[in-house]
């Protein structure tokens, strides 16, 4: 599939059949997000996968699941994120969102349904998984195979603003 259309045709999904997602798929995805980039290439992220009922129970502690049969909580190491000399930024939140976006995609690609959660309580994590304080949790991705019919890639021409209101060239 061409790239533009795959993210065209991916949306956030909010309900999910009760169907597991196969082994296999869940290697692809997490080997996509294996291969993200990351700064200096240090691979900060780390995928903690809930692939069963329980699991999933006690994340709904913590934020919404839509019903996903499977979730990835991508946090990242703070030992290992590359810091920026000039203001000390560090590209944890960068390098753990390219890696969720790639499993998305890839999920997307696999005719999985996805919800890119950042809304999340993030002591509920630590305590239901024994999250150690070095990693930090960034985003939650839940996913499955969608219940019902997903939104038309189309939309974009109505619901995303015009390149015009986004980008300039040589100077704002």
């Amino acid at each position: 599939m061409e790239f533009l259309e795959l993210a065209r045709r991916r949306c956030s999904v909010r309900a999910f059949e009760n169907r597991p997602v196969e082994a296999e798929k869940i290697a692809r995805i997490l080997e996509a997000g294996r291969a993200a980039p990351s700064a200096c290439n240090n691979q900060p992220y780390r995928f903690l996968v809930l692939d069963n009922p329980d699991s999933i129970a006690k994340l709904s502690k913590a934020c919404r699941t839509f019903g996903a049969p499977l979730a990835i909580v991508v946090a990242g190491d703070n030992n290992e994120a590359w810091v920026r000399t000039f203001d000390a930024k560090d590209s944890l939140d960068i390098d753990a969102s390219i890696a969720t976006d790639h499993m998305m995609l890839e999920a997307e690609d696999l005719g999985l349904g996805s919800c890119w959660v950042c809304s999340f309580r993030i002591p509920a994590l630590r305590e239901e998984f024994g999250i150690p304080g070095h990693l930090t949790p960034v985003n939650v991705l839940a996913i499955g195979y969608p219940a019902g019919p997903k939104k038309s890639p189309s939309r974009h021409g109505t619901e995303r603003r015009p390149l015009s209101e986004t980008v300039v060239y040589n100077h704002f």
